[in-house]
């Protein structure tokens, strides 16, 4: 039976599920204790598990994210969360040069089974230092695996499968999502890591997405219904492994790509898409892959400029447009 919660309740449930579930999981990260968690996720859990299970730190990614590793090989399964991703790239010495290597450098004798949550992209008027996305920097590193949700459903049952998985494991969520609300079932669930999710079935166009961005591709695919056009949209999920066998049977059904992403263009997630595509499908297409992006350049406070940096409706509709060689 499902009911209407929020993000962040969701992000709660997921944890505390899995605390109670085992005993090894635990959950670290600034003010996740004291303060309820800055985005009030972890609300509570102290009260039920006590400080040697939900710890604060000091603000010292570095330094905690090395505890949280040397934890998990040493067969404890950590949940690590950053305030934003944007302060974790103090922690990329930890996450690239260890946990997603212990276990090639081991041989096999050494894993990490840790999860690396927190807010990711931007959120606002937050300038350039705390506005970026890290998907496509994190799916590049061999060894950890990258999730990227979009709402209640999928965070809860991901981010139980996230804990569960013996990998180390790259978990995005958004700020501006936490009060989003959606039905989650009451009963115990798992979404299983690498599996896309179609949102919207279509006929006339794919469009692949992720995380907050699924709002304006969906928002999209609404606007076009009423021009006739049939968008089928599907949300990535995750990242790394990605879902190639959804998108490219979607493509052979529509005969054409739309990507939206809230990264830069260069070296991105569509840019992977965009190769695999024309390599796998090539026959299929009756149009070039195409892809919206976040401006290339750093994001500015200014909020006509953090309008013109990010993806939205209408420049997502003007594109898939152009894709089915429509008069705009």
């Amino acid at each position: 039976m499902a009911r209407v919660i929020a993000f962040r309740e969701a992000l709660r449930e997921a944890m505390t599920e899995e605390m109670r579930r085992d005993e090894r999981v635990f959950l670290m990260g600034e003010e996740v204790a004291e303060y309820n968690g800055a985005y009030k996720v972890s609300q509570g859990m102290l009260e039920e598990f006590g400080p040697k299970r939900i710890i604060d730190t000091p603000i010292a990614e570095l330094g905690f994210t090395g505890v949280a590793v040397g934890a998990a090989q040493n067969g404890l399964r950590p949940i690590v969360e950053y305030m934003t991703w944007n302060f974790a790239l103090l922690s990329l010495d930890q996450i690239f040069n260890t946990a997603s290597k212990m276990l090639a450098m081991s041989g096999g004798q050494v894993g990490c089974p840790i999860v690396f949550r927190g807010a990711n992209g931007s959120a606002g008027q937050l300038g350039a230092q705390h506005s970026n996305a890290f998907e496509s920097m994190y799916a590049n590193i061999p060894g950890i695996k990258v999730i990227s949700v979009s709402n209640p459903y999928d965070a809860k049952g991901l981010l139980k499968s996230a804990i569960r998985d013996d990998d180390p494991v790259i978990f995005m969520e958004s700020e501006v999502m936490y009060g989003d609300k959606g039905e989650v079932p009451e009963e115990e669930y798992l979404i299983p890591i690498g599996k896309a999710d179609i949102k919207k079935s279509g006929r006339d166009v794919t469009v692949v997405s992720f995380n907050k961005m699924m709002k304006v591709a969906l928002a999209a695919a609404d606007e076009l219904e009423k021009e006739g056009v049939s968008a089928e949209v599907i949300d990535l999920r995750t990242i790394r492994p990605l879902d190639w066998h959804t998108i490219f049977e979607s493509v052979k059904k529509t005969n054409r790509l739309v990507v939206v992403e809230e990264q830069w263009p260069f070296a991105s997630i569509s840019s992977e898409i965009a190769y695999r595509i024309q390599k796998e499908a090539f026959d299929y297409l009756d149009a070039p892959v195409r892809r919206i992006t976040s401006a290339d350049a750093p994001m500015h406070y200014a909020p006509n400029l953090v309008a013109a940096f990010l993806p939205d409706v209408t420049r997502t509709v003007k594109l898939i447009k152009e894709v089915m060689y429509m008069k705009k």
